[in-house]
């Protein structure tokens, strides 16, 4: 009997140290991922490859990282909402160019791409503190320009990108209008015993069983969960049925927490929707789904309302 307990005891700590060692050694690589296997960390493409009207802008963040990003155009005077785009965690802007061209024509916006440090040709490397100082960049950014509206700013964040965007949302309740989550975790540390479930009894957010030993050693942990309830703003959902990579639980948990505080919720479910896919796959149905949205939270002002606003910025 002793031996046998002995033993459970060196296999649990086993476990336990071999989910140290591959937190501390690999967890940035598994968080944040701006190679693609078998890519270059480049750009494949530019706006210009698929005819959109874009400007190159680079941006210094707080803590003086040099980042890159792309400000989007329908057409050169559009007025429409500006969506500030934040991506998944793999990969570089230039990938989600497609969606984006689609996203334009559908929603007759302009739309900000941030490389978060990096990632693509901005510098640096990831990390949670760094990348909610690139977002705050991106947004600053956007607030100063005088040739958009400024009260038409939405933020569209998917997986990592919606983690993102929740954060910088619940920082700027005076700077962003709407957010837009599609297939976004829970927290990194839930994440990490659905990547990895033999840690799962010893790592996890504030819902799951077990000691959470581990829970100190993770870095990003990108707890969504404890910040979606503390916005203010409207707030879209829109989850992937099919999602392979984060369980569509985790979206429903995130609604329900919103939604317990935040009348202005709507929560929108895609069949067919995988993780990457959801905006190809939910066709029509995807595009009207936001259109709705932003019609209702942040319409188109009355031109009156549009001149007086410009008026007092430039007497600002």
């Amino acid at each position: 009997m002793v031996s046998y307990v002995s033993a459970l005891l060196y296999g649990v700590g086993g476990i336990v140290m071999a989910g140290m060692a591959l937190l501390v050694a690999f967890q940035e690589k598994l968080v944040y991922v701006p190679v693609l296997p078998g890519l270059t960390k480049s750009y494949p493409i530019t706006p210009a490859r698929l005819r959109l009207i874009y400007e190159d802008v680079w941006l210094r963040s707080s803590d003086g990282i040099r980042l890159h990003s792309w400000f989007i155009r329908l057409f050169p005077d559009c007025r429409g909402p500006t969506i500030l785009f934040f991506q998944e965690n793999a990969g570089n802007i230039a990938h989600r160019l497609e969606m984006i061209r689609i996203l334009l024509q559908r929603l007759h916006c302009n739309v900000f791409m941030l490389s978060y440090r990096g990632y693509g040709a901005s510098d640096g490397y990831p990390s949670q503190h760094g990348i909610i100082q690139d977002a705050q960049a991106a947004l600053d950014y956007l607030y100063q320009r005088t040739d958009i509206d400024t009260s038409r700013i939405v933020v569209f964040g998917r997986s990592l990108g919606g983690a993102v965007g929740a954060t910088l949302t619940k920082n700027n309740p005076d700077k962003v209008s709407a957010l837009i989550l599609e297939n976004t975790f829970t927290s990194i540390l839930d994440m990490a015993g659905v990547l990895l479930p033999f840690l799962k009894w010893f790592i996890g957010g504030s819902g799951s069983k077990g000691p959470k030993i581990l829970n100190f050693l993770v870095r990003s942990p990108w707890s969504t969960i404890d910040v979606i309830g503390k916005i203010e703003q409207p707030i879209l959902f829109i989850s992937g049925l099919q999602d392979e990579m984060v369980p569509p639980v985790h979206m429903k948990m995130l609604y329900a927490k919103a939604a317990a505080r935040n009348r202005q919720c709507t929560f929108v479910e895609f069949p067919n929707g995988m993780h990457m896919d959801t905006w190809l796959s939910g066709g029509d149905h995807y595009w009207r789904t936001i259109q709705q949205f932003l019609e209702k939270h942040v319409p188109e002002k009355k031109q009156s309302e549009s001149q007086q606003n410009d008026n007092d910025l430039k007497e600002r």
